[in-house]
């Protein structure tokens, strides 16, 4: 069943600036509040009305392509660095850890944290030594994967894509920075003798997580992106 909002709730969530002076300095820092009395949410200025905006020209264009779609991004919803074993070392160290070159990472006192070691970034093809400047990227991005289908996912499902070391990458933390929520089809890594592995990374990401899906565009160039890599 399609996943959709009605118009009902487009119109308490993109509420224009006709009313805003019933409620100026109750707003949030996004520019909008909730409405205690009649239920929802009203947006009245910027960022809100723009992210607003988006998310429903995205709601159009899932009804047009038959997917689901559900508006509202937490990314508290996807918990990240859990410590599933409970040695006190959680996912991000893990990661760290596990991609660092072999006999070079130094820990903490209590061994919970990598503070050092020596980590070849494939996203800018340097050699980084601090952890502090390193990023565990997601490949498939947690927006990402929340506006694609994974939105419907129970919290346990959320989690554990959140900290499948499958989707976990030790990067420059600006590049991921800079890739933020971005598919392949709008961010490619700067070293381009990487771009070909990154599209394949994603493919054996989307091949686990098959109810992840991309649009139609999407999909279109990404194809195109991978037949590029056979040449």
């Amino acid at each position: 069943m399609l996943k959709i909002f009605s118009a009902t709730l487009f119109a308490s969530l993109i509420l224009l600036a006709s009313s805003v002076e019933a409620h100026v300095g109750g707003l949030d820092k996004q520019g909008g509040h909730n409405d205690k009395k009649n239920g929802g949410y009203h947006c009245h200025k910027e960022p809100c009305l723009s992210i607003h905006k988006k998310s429903k020209d995205a709601v159009d264009e899932a009804i047009e392509e038959g997917r689901d779609v559900v508006l509202l991004y937490n990314r508290h919803d996807w918990k990240h660095w859990s410590d599933f074993d409970k040695d006190c070392m959680n996912t991000r160290h893990e990661i760290l850890n596990d991609q660092a070159k072999q006999g070079t990472v130094k820990y903490s006192p209590d061994g919970c944290y990598v503070s050092r070691g020596e980590w070849h970034d494939p996203f800018s093809g340097k050699v980084i030594t601090r952890a502090s400047d390193l990023d565990v990227d997601h490949i498939i991005p947690l927006k990402w994967a929340h506006e694609h289908g994974g939105a419907s996912w129970s919290k346990k499902k959320k989690e554990a894509f959140a900290n499948d070391p499958t989707n976990l990458l030790a990067v420059e933390d600006n590049l991921n920075q800079s890739k933020g929520a971005k598919g392949p089809t709008q961010w490619m890594p700067p070293n381009h003798s990487f771009r070909c592995d990154y599209l394949g990374l994603w493919q054996t990401v989307l091949a686990k997580y098959f109810s992840l899906k991309m649009t139609a565009k999407e999909l279109r160039i990404y194809k195109k992106q991978l037949n590029a890599c056979k040449l």
